[in-house]
């Protein structure tokens, strides 16, 4: 970690998360990635540490972390358990939604319950149909008496069934594109909300994902800013969120690199460690380098958005490299286990298959480039 500078609050906190993420989370992580278990108890731990409002400001209960802290608390919840870290970023989406675009009664409703872990939120964009191209959605709020009937579907919904509150986005005015969509809070409970079953997915399985469907009431109150500002709030909401997961893989990564470095000081060929032959040397060297590159493209993000005004590009480019090479990574951190890292009975194939879905959530690599190209060309 050459040329890293932090406060000694954000090494403090790196440091805790970090050995409460090997004391609690990597034990269990294979566990409830067996059986796709949402980890309940992992949350009710990562609470009193301050980790569920880590993003939200002290005036609403939260930690008030820096961008730089949030990133080190990512990574290291993700080298223990990546499905934790994967819940924990959709909560982070809900409240930064509203932390953005909310008024101030509907902050003080929601974000410091939120921050103490006592409600759990969740981010409802993607549709069955529309899943790179938000824009293209079908979900619609029409007006009804003192507020909005929503009508339509959202797929691929982390934390879906389980969380109290559920920031939906809906179509308020068909003719006006991006500009005519709106953000919502749905309660659970909400009479005409309707989840469906969690997927049976390859990777993250304890951050389980659903399909949800609406014909429900949504009163004014829980409007997020003024119809049309929807779009807005979602993508600013998406460039934070886009340096989590950029520090998702960061985490990831490293646990396989660890992983691959200690299997090769003690497996044995020829009869020699393999961490003797040249080619597995500069495989480590190559993964090295690379999650070396991605920290500080992941760190400048952070830091760009610490100093305020858009970051759209530095995410972008962040999300897309660093997830790129958590592919990599934990692809040759098994091919140097050979044949035992195959198997379940170690930890390397749940790395290569939590690593997939990096490079298409929170959007994909091609959009990612897309955004890049866009900010660089105008």
């Amino acid at each position: 970690m050459s040329g890293a500078r932090f406060t000694a609050e954000e090494e403090a906190l790196r440091d805790e998360i970090r050995r409460f993420a090997e004391r609690e989370l990597a034990p269990r992580a294979a566990e409830l990635d067996a059986a796709a278990a949402f980890p309940w108890e992992h949350l009710k731990k990562l609470a009193p540490l301050g980790v569920l409002g880590l993003n939200l400001p002290e005036e609403y209960g939260g930690v008030g972390a820096t961008p730089i802290a949030l990133a080190l608390v990512m990574e290291e919840i993700a080298a223990g358990c990546a499905a934790t870290a994967s819940v924990v970023g959709a909560h982070y989406l809900a409240t930064d939604a509203i932390l953005l675009g909310g008024d101030e009664a509907m902050k003080q409703r929601f974000l410091p319950a939120a921050a103490a872990g006592e409600r759990l939120g969740a981010f409802a964009l993607t549709e069955p149909r529309s899943g790179s191209d938000p824009a293209g959605m079908l979900t619609r709020a029409e007006p009804e008496g003192a507020g909005w009937r929503l009508i339509g579907s959202k797929h691929f919904i982390s934390n879906g069934a389980e969380a109290d509150f559920i920031i939906v986005f809906a179509r308020t005015d068909p003719a006006a594109g991006h500009r005519g969509i709106g953000a919502f809070v749905v309660e659970r409970g909400t009479h005409g909300l309707q989840v469906g079953k969690h997927e049976d997915i390859m990777g993250i399985r304890a951050g389980r994902i659903y399909e949800l469907s609406f014909d429900c009431f949504v009163p004014h109150a829980n409007c997020i800013g003024a119809p049309g500002t929807g779009f807005k709030t979602a993508m600013m909401t998406l460039d934070r969120s886009r340096i989590e997961i950029a520090a998702m893989s960061l985490g990831l990564a490293r646990a396989a690199l660890d992983a691959a470095m200690q299997w090769a000081r003690d497996r044995k060929a020829y009869g020699e460690a393999i961490a003797s032959y040249q080619g597995i040397r500069w495989m480590l060297a190559d993964m090295a380098t690379e999650l070396e590159a991605a920290r500080h493209l992941t760190w400048h993000a952070a830091r760009c958005r610490a100093a305020g005004g858009r970051f759209t590009r530095e995410a972008a480019m962040a999300k897309l490299f660093a997830s790129e090479m958590a592919g990599r990574v934990t692809d040759h951190a098994l091919q140097i286990h050979g044949g035992y890292g195959y198997t379940r009975g170690l930890p390397l194939e749940r790395y290569v298959r939590d690593a997939r879905i990096l490079r298409i959530f929170e959007g994909s690599s091609e959009i990612h480039r897309n955004v890049i190209a866009r900010q660089l060309l105008g």
